[in-house]
């Protein structure tokens, strides 16, 4: 049976070092993407996904559980990033990693592993075309499979402003899609 984050959390407060790579383990790649949505610079962006967990790890005694551990989490990372964004002034490059893929990869051909891997790149570089804002709330829906209001905590919006940049965010994803990969569409 798997642990949930109360369980390992629980452990923690009582003691146990084991948890914090669990958690580690299985927030590290979701941290990363919000930050490198955010940042940009994948070195960066490294960085402010450890500053994030260090935060977090050290503010656990104060999670209070009212919401999710990784909404609260988010909260931590996002606040990182930003702080991030605001300290330094960013050239914007493509960040080259891969998005976390959640399939098991053993299980994909070869060729549909590498049409898998194509997709993911093209959704990359349609990413980090959109504006940073625009870019994580899409992060945040699509890929951390948060709600509407788990991103409005999470970057403290009202509930509408999230709403109206995901419907803009999606419109702008559409829009460069159409424009760049128009040629698929008709093949």
């Amino acid at each position: 049976m798997k642990e949930t984050d109360s369980d390992i959390i629980e452990e923690i407060l009582r003691g146990g070092e084991h948890g914090y790579s669990v958690l580690l383990q299985r927030y590290r790649a979701r941290v990363l993407a919000l930050t490198t949505r955010m940042i940009r610079s994948r070195e960066d962006a490294e960085e402010a996904a450890q500053d994030a967990f260090i935060r977090a790890f050290r503010a656990l005694p104060a999670f209070r559980r009212q919401s999710r551990f990784s909404t609260w989490l988010y909260r931590i990372t996002y606040n990182t990033a930003l702080n991030y964004v605001n300290r330094k002034s960013w050239n914007v490059e493509l960040p080259e990693d891969e998005i976390h893929e959640s399939a098991d990869e053993d299980l994909l051909s070869a060729d549909a592993r590498l049409e898998h891997e194509e997709i993911a790149a093209q959704v990359q570089r349609a990413l980090s075309h959109l504006r940073p804002e625009y870019a994580m709330v899409l992060t945040l829906f699509y890929l951390q499979e948060q709600s509407y209001e788990e991103i409005a905590e999470i970057t403290r919006l009202p509930l509408g402003t999230v709403k109206n940049r995901l419907h803009r965010a999606r419109r702008e994803m559409r829009s460069y899609v159409l424009r760049n990969y128009a040629y698929l569409a008709s093949t």
